[in-house]
């Protein structure tokens, strides 16, 4: 049996087994159920005979993925999503695996044994791939990689089979299952929101919401359904970011690491000419400048809970923030005649797979270019 304590606000772990690991394995976890899971599934393993590559000792080898991937990190600007999951990516990998080794077979092998091994879901296993992915078309295009095997793997990889699910079955775990968000604002949703929003008593309740910023507060709401922008590209706008006119928001760097134009519809045009808010060139008070990773996940938190609360008040169950993006997404296709291409530099999806989902709202448009 693993040892566990608790140090601070992680649990720690360390896992011993005479005779199959050259050394004891330390793990450290910041939620204790997550630790858990892990560590029961690793001593699973481990009661078969098997050792993960990942804690096999390793072999010397002059060009291993790592060390390039660090240089990658270092000489090309990248997004803070990767910037934060290559590191867990290649924990996950062996140590000593070189650039040699970056096969479709390793490529195939790798995604089971994130089904298999590490029992991840099929969003994280694409995220992973995602990031290890882009990693590897600048390797590829540094001559390290005749080709990137990433782009080989087929559609859908990232669902789980029936012999992952076997497999799975054999470590005490279970297939994880793709879990899409697909939730769209439903009849009378927004015009109950936009009650709330501006200080209308909720149903059953005594007094309305207390809302801090209560300008700002709507026209994120707006914003959000009028563009389709992710929360933290809205909230960290600054002035010199929207031309009104040339009808346009300037993105610098998106959570896909690139640059990116917003077209300004003319509802959000009237909106941001009648909005009053300028918080030392900032257009929303909520941020303060801090582009640091703490400092930004505190006011994501902060605002997402408000709009959580807005949300129940208006009794819009099971609806969060991010799902705004989606019912924006979803309007684009519906309401104008902007290819999927166009949309894509909208909305910032980068993998056309994204917004396959949306072609069917389409359905009646394509009917009507029929004969």
């Amino acid at each position: 049996m693993a040892t566990k304590r608790k140090r601070g606000n992680s649990w720690h772990y360390i896992v011993r087994r005479a005779g199959l690991l050259p050394k004891p394995i330390y793990l450290s976890f910041e939620a204790e159920k997550e630790g858990d899971e892990y560590v029961a599934r690793l001593e699973a393993l481990l009661d078969r005979g098997v050792v993960p590559e990942e804690f096999v000792a390793p072999k010397a080898d002059p060009k291993r993925l790592r060390g390039r991937v660090s240089e990658y990190r270092s000489k090309q600007a990248i997004s803070v999503d990767d910037a934060k999951l290559l590191p867990v990516v290649l924990s996950r990998l062996p140590i000593e695996i070189a650039m040699a080794d970056l096969t479709f077979y390793w490529a195939t092998e790798w995604v089971a044994s994130m089904k298999r091994v590490h029992n991840l879901s099929p969003s994280t296993i694409r995220h992973h791939v995602g990031a290890l992915s882009r990693a590897l078309d600048w390797l590829a295009a540094q001559g390290d990689l005749p080709t990137n095997p990433l782009r080989l793997l087929p559609r859908g990889y990232s669902a789980y089979t029936a012999d992952d699910a076997a497999a799975v079955a054999l470590v005490e775990g279970r297939k994880k299952e793709d879990q899409e968000r697909d939730r769209r604002l439903e009849d009378g949703e927004e015009e109950r929101i936009r009650e709330i929003l501006a200080g209308e008593k909720p149903s059953g309740r005594q007094r309305a919401l207390e809302l801090n910023h209560q300008p700002a507060l709507q026209l994120l709401f707006d914003m959000a359904l009028e563009t389709g922008m992710r929360m933290r590209e809205m909230y960290t706008l600054t002035m010199p970011q929207i031309d009104l006119p040339k009808r346009t928001i300037f993105l610098d760097k998106t959570k896909n690491g690139s640059k990116r134009q917003v077209p300004i519809s003319s509802v959000l045009l009237g909106l941001l000419k009648a909005y009053e808010g300028d918080e030392d060139g900032r257009l929303f008070p909520w941020w303060d400048g801090d582009l640091s990773k703490p400092a930004l996940a505190k006011v994501t938190s902060r605002l997402s809970r408000q709009y959580d609360r807005i949300f129940q008040a208006a009794n819009c169950e099971h609806l969060n923030f991010h799902d705004l993006r989606h019912e924006a997404t979803s309007r684009l296709f519906e309401r104008t005649s902007l290819s999927d291409l166009e949309i894509a530099k909208i909305t910032g999806h980068k993998d056309a797979r994204m917004l396959a989902r949306y072609a069917n709202l389409r359905a009646s448009n394509l009917a009507e270019r029929l004969w």
